[in-house]
Protein backbone atom coordinates (compact mmCIF):
# COMPACT_ATOMS: atom_id res chain seq x y z
CA UNK A 1 0.00 0.00 0.00
CA UNK A 2 1.30 3.37 -1.00
CA UNK A 3 0.67 6.69 1.13
CA UNK A 4 -1.78 8.00 -1.52
CA UNK A 5 -4.02 4.38 -0.98
CA UNK A 6 -3.75 4.86 2.44
CA UNK A 7 -4.65 8.57 2.60
CA UNK A 8 -7.87 7.67 -0.14
CA UNK A 9 -8.64 4.52 2.49
CA UNK A 10 -8.68 6.57 5.77
CA UNK A 11 -10.95 8.99 3.81
CA UNK A 12 -13.46 6.63 2.84
CA UNK A 13 -13.81 5.52 6.14
CA UNK A 14 -14.09 8.21 7.85
CA UNK A 15 -16.65 9.34 5.25
CA UNK A 16 -18.48 6.58 5.25
CA UNK A 17 -18.54 5.74 8.81
CA UNK A 18 -19.36 9.03 10.15
CA UNK A 19 -21.88 12.17 9.92
CA UNK A 20 -18.96 14.10 9.41
CA UNK A 21 -17.06 14.78 6.22
CA UNK A 22 -13.17 14.72 6.49
CA UNK A 23 -10.92 16.04 3.63
CA UNK A 24 -8.31 14.36 2.20
CA UNK A 25 -6.20 17.51 2.78
CA UNK A 26 -6.30 16.79 6.26
CA UNK A 27 -5.61 13.04 6.67
CA UNK A 28 -2.65 13.74 4.18
CA UNK A 29 -1.66 16.31 6.64
CA UNK A 30 -2.04 13.76 9.91
CA UNK A 31 -0.24 11.02 8.20
CA UNK A 32 2.99 13.40 7.23
CA UNK A 33 2.94 14.72 10.82
CA UNK A 34 2.94 10.51 12.33
CA UNK A 35 5.73 9.55 9.52
CA UNK A 36 7.91 13.06 10.66
CA UNK A 37 7.54 12.40 14.06
CA UNK A 38 8.18 8.67 13.72
CA UNK A 39 11.19 9.55 11.90
CA UNK A 40 12.63 12.27 14.27
CA UNK A 41 12.35 9.83 17.25
CA UNK A 42 14.31 6.64 15.55
CA UNK A 43 16.91 9.72 14.14
CA UNK A 44 16.96 10.55 18.11
CA UNK A 45 18.08 6.89 19.16
CA UNK A 46 14.23 6.69 20.53
CA UNK A 47 11.87 3.46 20.46
CA UNK A 48 8.63 3.43 18.69
CA UNK A 49 5.61 0.56 20.15
CA UNK A 50 2.36 1.12 19.18
CA UNK A 51 0.84 -1.97 21.10
CA UNK A 52 -1.17 -4.38 18.40
CA UNK A 53 0.73 -3.18 16.08
CA UNK A 54 4.57 -3.63 16.45
CA UNK A 55 7.57 -1.45 17.28
CA UNK A 56 10.66 0.20 15.56
CA UNK A 57 14.23 0.25 16.89
CA UNK A 58 17.63 0.53 15.66
CA UNK A 59 19.87 -2.18 15.18
CA UNK A 60 24.30 -1.20 14.90
CA UNK A 61 25.86 -2.61 12.85
CA UNK A 62 29.50 -2.61 13.26
CA UNK A 63 32.45 -1.44 11.01
CA UNK A 64 33.71 -4.09 8.66
CA UNK A 65 35.73 -4.97 5.79
CA UNK A 66 33.61 -5.75 2.91
CA UNK A 67 34.07 -6.60 -0.53
CA UNK A 68 33.84 -5.10 -4.47
CA UNK A 69 31.51 -7.49 -6.02
CA UNK A 70 32.87 -6.24 -9.52
CA UNK A 71 36.52 -6.34 -8.50
CA UNK A 72 37.04 -8.31 -5.71
CA UNK A 73 38.52 -5.31 -3.88
CA UNK A 74 38.71 -5.02 -0.24
CA UNK A 75 36.25 -1.89 1.39
CA UNK A 76 36.35 -0.52 4.61
CA UNK A 77 32.14 0.08 5.65
CA UNK A 78 31.69 1.97 8.23
CA UNK A 79 29.33 1.36 11.19
CA UNK A 80 25.92 2.45 11.15
CA UNK A 81 22.59 2.12 12.38
CA UNK A 82 19.54 0.74 10.52
CA UNK A 83 16.04 0.93 11.88
CA UNK A 84 13.96 -2.19 12.48
CA UNK A 85 10.44 -3.15 13.31
CA UNK A 86 9.33 -5.72 15.12
CA UNK A 87 5.56 -6.65 14.70
CA UNK A 88 3.72 -7.49 17.74
CA UNK A 89 1.36 -10.68 18.85
CA UNK A 90 -1.67 -9.35 17.34
CA UNK A 91 -0.17 -8.24 13.76
CA UNK A 92 1.57 -11.71 13.56
CA UNK A 93 -1.65 -13.35 14.35
CA UNK A 94 -3.70 -11.78 12.01
CA UNK A 95 -1.25 -11.84 9.29
CA UNK A 96 -0.60 -15.84 9.86
CA UNK A 97 -4.56 -16.07 10.08
CA UNK A 98 -4.85 -14.75 6.51
CA UNK A 99 -2.24 -16.27 5.16
CA UNK A 100 -3.33 -20.01 6.26
CA UNK A 101 -6.84 -18.88 4.53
Amino acid sequence: MTKSELINRLTDAFTNNSETQVVAKDVEQGIKVLVDTMTRALAKGQRIEIRGFGSFDLNHRPARVGRNPKTGESVNVPEKYTPHFKPGKDLRERVNQSAQK
